[in-house]
């Protein structure tokens, strides 16, 4: 609707009309902008470093935990090849009248998440926190064993 024919020609009736006109394309890309949940559990991904290592018998992952606790560490299994590691520092108690003068110590939620190979035995995992280093241990399938050809008798007709 064109505002002029109105007589509200005025900067402020300008931007009103182009806040109403919003088109289409600009809708569907704040429709489809990321959530905050998405945004907080990429910054949690990125910021937690991991090392893997494959053994003839198993896969390691192993992430810095310095300062955590057991009960602050999940280790899970989604949709039954993805391994999370997840989990929350938070911030120490502080003594009355203490206050930072730098803070440099990472606080907040931290997660992983692997795609475990085909041959992962997800029913074989076990977590070991020591010295502040995080161990998963994901033992692996033993390998199939070959198909021996079947043979079949044949029969004089």
């Amino acid at each position: 609707m064109d505002l002029r024919i109105l007589g509200m020609d005025t900067p402020f009736f300008h931007t009103l009309q182009h806040m109403m006109d919003v088109n289409d394309h600009e809708a569907d890309k704040s429709f489809n902008a990321p959530t905050r949940t998405y945004v907080r559990d990429a910054k949690a991904m990125a910021s937690t470093p991991a090392d893997v290592k494959e053994y003839p018998s198993s896969y390691a992952f192993i992430i810095d935990m310095p300062g955590l606790k057991s009960a602050d560490i999940k280790v899970q299994v989604e949709d039954d090849n993805v391994l999370v590691i997840s989990g929350e520092r938070k911030r120490g108690e502080d003594k009355e009248g203490a206050k930072y003068v730098r803070m440099e110590r990472r606080v907040g939620k931290f997660m992983r998440k692997f795609v475990l190979p085909e041959n992962a035995n997800t029913e074989a995992i076990s977590a070991v926190c020591q010295d502040g280093v995080l161990t998963v241990t994901v033992e692996k399938l033993p390998p199939p064993e070959p198909k021996k050809p079947k043979t079949i008798e044949v029969k004089i007709a």
